[in-house]
């Protein structure tokens, strides 16, 4: 995920506490007949606010799983390859090693030259490895929310939900009531439309 991507959702979830602060602030009630989910309400107007933990919900539910293993997997993939390349590093650097005293200095200088070229290699292909799996990251993670956010939009639609706040590290939400949190109510739909 881009810091210019990163950083507009994060000013959209500092708006979003704002907003919920602010009704706070006006002096919005909290009835307590109210349905799951629905825990402010401006006097006289309903505005409704949810909350739902996407962290939880990615280590908790199927496609979670789903998206874990795939990077998972990927990594390994990654890695084998990257490990390949050490050991045949550590091979040529032994060979060196080995018949460093009977090479001519030219021939060794050639050796010494090939190795190096082979590290700058190694080190190319490393990061290379790298943003790939960055992006792949950032990919299925994508798609994850995506798939959050419908279950969420169809969750806040039926609970006349105005507005819907993510909580756990890195967004501005600080306090919610518990009867606010609907993520066990997304986690139950998200598993259920999840092919395992």
């Amino acid at each position: 995920m881009s810091v210019s991507h990163r950083l507009s959702f994060s000013g959209i979830v500092l708006r979003a506490g704002l907003i919920v602060l602010l009704l706070v602030v006006t002096g919005c009630a909290t009835p307590a007949s109210e349905p799951a989910g629905i825990s402010v309400t401006e006097r006289g107007s309903g505005v409704a606010v949810g909350v739902v933990d996407t962290q939880w919900l990615l280590k908790e539910s199927k496609l979670g799983s789903q998206v874990n293993e795939t990077l998972n997997q990927f990594r390994k993939d990654r890695q084998a390859l990257l490990e390949l390349e050490q050991q045949e590093l550590r091979n040529l650097e032994n060979e060196l090693l080995r018949q460093g005293s009977v090479l001519s200095p030219s021939a060794k200088q050639q050796k010494e030259e090939q190795l190096r070229q082979r590290m700058l290699d190694y080190q190319q292909k490393a990061g290379n490895m790298s943003r790939e799996f960055q992006t792949k990251q950032a990919e299925l993670l994508d798609e994850f929310r995506e798939q959050v956010d419908l279950v969420v939009k169809q969750i806040a639609q039926q609970r006349g939900l105005g507005l819907v706040v993510e909580k756990g590290k890195n967004t501005s939400t600080r306090y919610y009531d518990e009867g606010m949190d609907i993520s066990s109510t997304v986690l139950d739909i998200l598993d259920q439309t999840t092919l395992r």
